[in-house]
């Protein structure tokens, strides 16, 4: 085995690995603000590791491969706050233990501000 075989392997699993956590973190979280949080950062590792880790076994996909990482790296935040705030705004709870709600301070600076005028 050359050695670009064995780090690709070891990136391989330390990305499965990290999804895993992800996916028992999802599992575990109490609500969709915490799932989102657990499943989005391990994933995004995960995928990063995992994809990077073909990348080094098989250098000739090195550049595809990393495109398709970056791809993961401007998606996956943007779409996980987009869902956060989409249940925000339908109202979906928070659990009874959670202490700070960074979106309802947003949504109030939102309700204030006139439509059409941004705020200074």
């Amino acid at each position: 085995m050359a050695w670009n075989q064995i780090i690709g392997a070891i990136m391989m699993l330390i990305g499965s690995l990290f999804l895993f956590l992800g996916a028992l973190g999802i599992l575990r979280m109490p609500d969709v603000y915490n799932r989102l949080q657990a499943g989005t950062k391990a994933s995004t590792l995960g995928a990063l590791s995992l994809i990077m880790g073909v990348g080094v076994y098989h250098p000739a996909w090195l550049i595809k491969i990393g495109l398709i990482g970056l791809f993961l790296l401007l998606t996956n935040p943007v779409s996980s706050s987009v869902i956060a705030r989409a249940s925000h705004r339908s109202d979906v709870k928070l659990t009874s233990i959670t202490i700070v709600d960074e979106y309802e301070k947003d949504i109030h600076d939102e309700e204030a501000t006139p439509k059409g005028r941004k705020k200074q």
